[in-house]
């Protein structure tokens, strides 16, 4: 089993930055891959980005240049830095992993930018 626990959501104003934290613990070795999805009310989850145990990254194309995903492998712990925030980013934030074949899931965490 892979624990993951988000925090750094909250309100900000259009043009602003926040960075969200996603530690992992437990079973993390032979993570394959953590991420970030976020959903709004009606919609399906969509990915926001992505990084493997290489250090591979994928974005969607709506935060490419915005959004950016470092890890600090000593922490166990990925974090989504968003820049340049819009209010269609407006979401609720869920930090992934998978491991063998398995997706866990954080809690979530909202984040509501304001224009």
């Amino acid at each position: 089993q892979v624990q993951l626990v988000e925090s750094g959501g909250g309100l900000v104003q259009a043009g602003g930055s926040l960075r969200l934290s996603c530690a992992a613990s437990g079973s993390i070795f032979s993570i394959k891959a953590m991420g970030w999805y976020r959903q709004t009310p009606g919609k399906q989850r969509e990915l926001v980005a992505a990084i493997t145990s290489d250090g591979s990254t994928n974005y969607a194309d709506s935060v490419k240049g915005r959004f950016t995903i470092p890890r600090d492998g000593a922490k166990n712990t990925v974090y989504l830095q968003m820049n340049s925030l819009k209010p269609e980013d407006t979401a609720v934030y869920y930090c992934y992993a998978t491991r063998g074949g398995n997706d866990y899931w954080g809690q979530g965490t909202q984040v509501t930018v304001s224009s």
